[in-house]
């Protein structure tokens, strides 16, 4: 990456590193104090660590370059033939771009916490960047089912089952028709029903009255002025608190509580499990100021002291971290839940460089080295009072490594820091997310580059077809992208990443995810097919909001994923040839029409995302699509809707001339639409790009990623978006 300068920061020199003011101040007043580690000590250990870590990172961004030069240079010797697997396998062997596989193993990590090994349940990710955002995930771990019934289309609104303005009592009885239906599936009574229960049920002497049919379940409660107020039980390593009226105010607020004859006033479900704090792929940190940002909240989520104010309909209101729960055992006594999310950490990947702090060179920091140390220190302050991590263990989602090596450089940052900071070895953790082709198909030697501190593993369907189009960039056009999720390579991907999880014991110790549901209005069709995660053998998936949090983790009360392990763990692998397998169209027939509506829907993602980030610095956000369905966008859903326009040009589906024109036309829809949103409400005013096309800066950045994509690294957004929105911001 080239020098990228915020103009206004004032940079300070401490040993061969020139530090941002900004940072300097964050990393001394706020970050280190407080956690026995002297500023002199840190920034001497990041300069002598920085300096030996970029040399080598520079040298794997080479290795990159000269793989994909390779591939791309077999592939033009080769036009016009019909792919021959098993050469292009010995071929990828060769170049050592596949690698050979080792003996089986089974991962060494320790000191992970419950909330990872042993529970299965939805997890969040959410922008490190916006305060209220990730202060409303990481207190998602229990959520209102009723609220989350009431609001979505889960509950139709037929039959005068309308939202309207108020509280509609006829909505109301839905909710709580279909709350009744969840508790006799997943917390059964024995010869009756939750239905027909006609009195509010008693807890004498640490009993319930009620008769289980799994007695088990029942693990707490909670009283007030000796009247019960909360029945706590459990199913599938999940919490599910059935709250009570019985004359308080709590029916003031949730009035569903007035028709319910046994006075259930809510049902909280332990909802978000896990939640990513993100600083990479929904948030746009381009300098020392954004990224400050960023560290400081998650400094304030490690410290416990993160808070927010906002005003919501002429009201004042304040938001924080939500304290532990207490209960009372069926043994009488007194104990603790954990009140918040887990909270994970995602650095970005090793590409990217951020001028925060520049190298004795005059060079950027790479990025995810800084983001590293300064992540990780931030834990220290959580260590003292185990408010996140109750092991005292770190962890870090680590984005965009290729191959095994990339691996073995993650572990070598880590170690640096674990040094400097006096950590204990292995004590940060690492999520792998698989999400290149690269690491694909070398999963499993990733994996044991990695095998005393990995926790995590994740596929990333758009990153890794935007990396597949990339990389084959040279065979021919691209089939249509809706028909990529039915397409040979990503059923196997999607196993593979499943099986060597299971094959390297995972089950029980650590997480195997899924990727996102992008519609987070549609929350009736998530029930219908987000379950197929589950059944896939994840231990967790990306929900979008704590609503979808809240109703996605009743598919994990309908199926135990742990007996779904096992039960994959006796399949047939995946085959590599199938995940070597091209989604390329061999002489497509494509309309006209149907080109230009493929166009169409790309461009509509792809100027909806950039506009926002790069005028409002908003990494993600709900975009609506070209039929107006609001759609969850970030950096990953453009890097596929770019590069697959990208390839388009390049084979001659289309021309420049015949993209830009819709480029043009989409502007305007997109303008539309914003200026309509009332989500951008309260951001600086916003600026049409139509109209105004030569000077828009924007509407820039989205062509250059369609006309310039195919020589992108990777294919990667992120150089063209950093940029521009320096351009902007100076």
């Amino acid at each position: 990456m080239g020098l990228r300068v915020n103009m206004i920061e004032k940079y300070i020199k401490i040993k061969n590193l020139s530090i941002a003011e900004s940072l300097l101040n964050f990393v001394n007043k706020e970050l280190l104090p407080g956690t026995k580690i002297k500023k002199e000590k840190f920034w001497y250990g990041f300069d002598k660590s920085v300096h030996e870590l970029s040399v080598k990172n520079k040298e794997l961004l080479e290795i990159r370059e000269r793989l994909q030069k390779k591939i791309d240079d077999w592939h033009k010797t080769r036009k016009g033939e019909k792919i021959n697997i098993k050469k292009y396998t010995e071929f990828l062997k060769k170049i050592g771009y596949l690698k050979k596989y080792g003996p089986n193993f089974k991962i060494l990590t320790r000191n992970v916490d419950k909330e990872i090994s042993n529970i299965c349940g939805p997890q969040l990710v959410c922008p490190i960047s916006n305060a209220r955002f990730i202060l409303n995930a990481a207190n998602a771990r229990w959520i209102s089912l009723y609220d989350s019934l009431y609001g979505t289309d889960v509950i139709p609104e037929t039959q005068g089952a309308l939202k309207g303005k108020t509280y509609n009592p006829i909505r109301g009885k839905k909710v709580i028709e279909y709350s009744r239906n969840i508790l006799d599936k997943y917390i059964p009574l024995k010869n009756s029903s939750w239905k027909d229960l006609e009195k509010i049920p008693e807890v004498k002497n640490n009993k319930l009255n009620l008769k289980l049919k799994y007695p088990n379940q029942f693990v707490g409660y909670n009283k007030e002025t000796n009247k019960l107020s909360s029945l706590l039980f459990i199913n599938n390593n999940l919490h599910i608190d059935i709250l009570f009226d019985q004359g308080g105010d709590m029916e003031i607020n949730n009035p569903d509580g007035n028709q319910d004859k046994i006075k259930i006033h809510d049902i909280i479900l332990e909802s978000a499990i896990t939640t990513i704090c993100d600083h990479e792929d929904s948030v746009a940190a381009v300098d020392a100021e954004d990224k400050v940002l960023g560290y400081k909240n998650w400094l304030g989520l490690m410290k416990g002291n993160l808070k927010v104010e906002f005003h919501k309909k002429g009201k004042k209101n304040f938001r924080k971290l939500n304290f532990d729960r207490n209960y009372i055992s069926p043994k009488g006594k007194k104990f603790k839940l954990h009140g918040r999310s887990l909270l994970l950490n995602r650095n970005v990947g090793h590409l990217m460089t951020n001028p925060a702090i520049l190298l004795k060179d005059g060079s950027e920091c790479p990025e995810g080295i800084l983001d590293a140390f300064i992540t990780s220190a931030a834990c220290l302050h959580d260590f003292k009072k185990k408010g996140n991590s109750k092991t005292n263990s770190i962890y870090i989602v680590k984005p965009k490594m290729h191959g095994p090596e990339e691996c073995k450089f993650t572990d070598l940052i880590f170690k640096k820091v674990e040094k400097v900071l006096n950590l204990k070895k292995n004590q940060i953790l690492i999520g792998i997310m698989d999400e290149e082709r690269r690491t694909s198909i070398n999963l499993k030697e990733c994996i044991r580059a990695l095998k005393n501190r990995v926790f995590f593993i994740n596929t990333g369907f758009l990153d890794r077809t935007g990396d597949e189009m990339h990389t084959s960039m040279e065979v021919g056009p691209m089939i249509m992208k809706a028909k990529m999720k039915s397409s040979k390579w990503i059923s196997a991907y999607e196993n593979n990443n499943v099986d060597i999880g299971l094959s390297c014991g995972f089950s029980g110790k650590a997480q195997i995810g899924k990727g996102m549901w992008a519609m987070p209005d549609l929350m009736s069709n998530m029930m219908e097919q987000k379950i197929v995660h589950l059944k896939a053998g994840a231990n967790c998936a990306w929900v979008p909001s704590p609503t979808a949090a809240a109703l996605h983790a009743l598919h994990y009360h309908q199926i135990n994923v742990f007996s779904k392990q096992k039960e994959l763990s006796k399949r047939k692998t995946a085959k590599l040839s199938d995940l070597l397998t091209i989604p390329f169209a061999d002489r497509p027939n494509w309309s006209m029409e149907e080109i230009n509506e493929e166009l169409k829907n790309n461009a509509q993602g792809i100027l909806g995302y950039v506009v926002r980030w790069i005028d409002q610095s908003v990494g993600c956000s709900k975009v609506p699509d070209i039929n107006g369905v609001g759609l969850m966008e970030d950096r990953a859903t453009c890097r596929i809707s770019s590069q697959h326009i990208a390839n388009w040009l390049y084979h001659g589906v289309c021309s420049k001339k015949q993209v830009l024109e819709i480029m043009k036309k989409m502007a305007k829809i997109v303008d539309n639409q914003n200026l309509k949103d009332p989500s951008m409400k309260g951001q600086a005013p916003y600026q049409p790009m139509s109209g105004n096309f030569d000077k828009s800066i924007a509407f820039k950045a989205a062509c250059e990623l369609v006309f310039h994509g195919r020589v992108q690294p990777s294919g990667y957004t992120e150089p063209i978006l950093h940029l521009n929105r320096l351009l902007k911001k100076n």
